[in-house]
């Protein structure tokens, strides 16, 4: 059961990323290279939807979106949401 936890937990942003890119503009408004965004579905696939979110509703990386930005450098570097050390300490003995 954990290893589908952290199989969709993986695979939720990157979907996200796809149905926008998809089904929108909302992707090309925030980013003016296609590599950027590309580079960011694979490395930092929260900290890319986050950028999408504070250049589309906050006007930039300045004020709430700046907030939004760090907000999704922490989900992706595991400081929010436990990261693995978290995931150790529910295991079974």
């Amino acid at each position: 059961m954990g290893c589908l936890a952290l199989l969709i937990a993986f695979l939720t942003p990157r979907f996200v990323i796809v149905v926008l890119w998809l089904f929108s503009d909302y992707l090309a408004r925030a980013f003016e290279s296609g590599w950027l965004a590309l580079a960011g579905f694979f490395f930092l696939p929260t900290t890319t939807m986050a950028y999408a979110v504070a250049q589309n509703e906050f006007h930039g990386a300045k004020g709430w979106g700046l907030v939004v930005l760090i907000l999704g450098v922490m989900v992706d570097f595991g400081l929010l949401g436990g990261g693995g050390r978290a995931i150790g300490r529910h295991s079974d003995h």
